[in-house]
């Protein structure tokens, strides 16, 4: 046995979104021929019973004079149902929940180990007041079939609540209000609104958003009650390019969140890997991530995250959420009293690539009664760099040699990377491991990691 000291972190959070195109649950439209298109999204989901309140983030690229998206809603999204976010928050859920790489230093082979308690924080995040204003374009809508619903200002967004008797009219009065929609968008507009379906179209007043210094879009949340927990999808791929990636982030009371109408899978976990992944996490996990893909299926929803979190993280890669940043992302049943323990929440992060022909519907969401802890953690161990000189050194060192094997096959199945490329990236052992003990271990044969398998070409 190897002993080690307390883990170090490196997160995920944020790496998949800044180095690909993901979509979001609704598309953007601009005004006359602007080339918007979304970078980055993630979506948070507080789910009690009918009430459900999403939280939405976004980047958009180009820089048209005025910007709107469009989200389908189950119902008419009232002025007080809507709050402009502190984007910080959703960092912390992501930075929280994200994919990690602890790392660990062996201790020398003789001396006692430690244990660090980890204490709460409280911390707040002021949710920022809303104001109204709007002006009436009833009577072109109604001469399209469309009605609105509501009409109202919240900080820099503008917004509207349409229904629709058919797409054309719509797209129409979309249109000639100075709108242009990404080509596709009729049918699966109609499909929505065959199922009376609202639409949430927030616009953005750029000289609003430009005098509060903002240099992004900040997060919208709207809170409504139905029935259906469900994420609408299929408008993010109207104007994409090609796949696209979605985190999802669901607070609920009781467990894990799940697709009912997609298969849902885990990711690996829990996996020994090299040291030099430190440096190469990023390129390490988007391999690993596809992989599973190959493995499962490219029409499957990859669990990341699954934690009560009322439980300590273990390890933690950011500070813990408080139980008022949970009542300003919607979990109102947590309580919000400063230092006290929170009623309990479960917080689920599901990562989907999609493209229309793989999701051609929405995401359909269930909460299990699942309540076990999971989080994707892939650990490195560093052999000790002191000098080794007590009995106990020679079996150490045969050891450490043992767990560096399982970590090349490890990475090996877990990226689908080459033998010869994982071995060109290895460290070296440090001197006093020495040379002894037949050959050395980057010579001998490679067998399957630790959590099975067989070896990649």
């Amino acid at each position: 046995m190897i002993a080690r000291s307390l883990p170090l972190l490196t997160v995920l959070g944020g790496l998949l979104a800044a180095s690909a195109a993901t979509a979001f649950c609704g598309f953007y439209v601009a005004k006359a021929d602007a080339d918007l298109y979304n970078q980055a999204s993630q979506v948070i989901l507080a789910r009690d019973g009918d009430t459900t309140v999403v939280t939405m983030a976004n980047d958009y690229q180009g820089d048209p004079k005025e910007f709107a998206m469009v989200v389908p809603v189950p119902t008419v999204i009232q002025q007080g149902d809507v709050k402009v976010i502190d984007k910080a928050l959703i960092a912390h859920v992501d930075n929280y929940s994200a994919p990690r790489l602890a790392e660990y230093h062996d201790a020398n082979p003789c001396p006692p180990e430690y244990v660090e308690d980890y204490d709460l924080v409280t911390d707040e995040v002021m949710t920022r007041p809303t104001s109204m204003a709007g002006r009436a374009m009833k009577s072109k809508a109604e001469e399209h079939k469309v009605t609105i619903e509501a009409q109202y200002s919240v900080e820099e967004y503008d917004v509207l609540v349409l229904s629709a008797k058919e797409s054309g009219g719509l797209i129409t009065f979309l249109e000639e209000e100075g709108y242009k929609l990404p080509d596709g968008s009729k049918p699966v507009l109609q499909s929505y609104i065959r199922q009376d379906l609202r639409f949430f179209v927030a616009k953005v007043n750029l000289d609003k958003h430009a005098k509060g210094g903002f240099t992004m879009l900040r997060p919208l949340q709207v809170r409504y009650d139905s029935p259906r927990f469900m994420l609408p999808i299929r408008l993010g791929t109207v104007n994409a390019t090609g796949e696209q990636d979605l985190l999802v982030y669901t607070i609920t009371k009781h467990g894990r969140v799940e697709t009912s109408n997609y298969r849902t899978v885990k990711m690996p976990t829990d996996i020994e890997v090299p040291t030099f992944v430190k440096n190469e996490f990023g390129d390490v996990y988007r391999a690993a991530f596809e992989q599973v893909r190959m493995r499962e299926g490219r029409d499957v929803v990859v669990t990341e995250y699954a934690w009560p979190l009322s439980i300590m993280c273990d390890p933690c890669s950011a500070d813990p959420l408080t139980a008022t940043q949970l009542s300003q992302l919607g979990a109102d049943w947590v309580g919000s009293q400063p230092g006290k323990q929170f009623n309990a929440a479960f917080l689920t992060r599901l990562h989907v690539r999609y493209d229309a022909r793989r999701f051609p519907e929405d995401l359909r969401l269930h909460e299990t009664r699942d309540a076990q802890s999971f989080q994707g953690r892939y650990v490195m161990n560093h052999p000790f760099q002191g000098e080794t000189s007590c009995d106990a050194a020679d079996q150490y060192w045969t050891n450490v040699r043992k767990r560096r094997d399982g970590e090349v096959g490890n990475l090996m199945q877990l990226t689908g990377w080459s033998r010869s490329d994982v071995l060109a990236q290895m460290e070296p052992l440090p001197k006093a491991a020495g040379v002894g003990g037949g050959s050395a271990w980057w010579a001998r044969p490679v067998h399957g990691g630790s959590w099975g398998g067989s070896e990649t070409p």
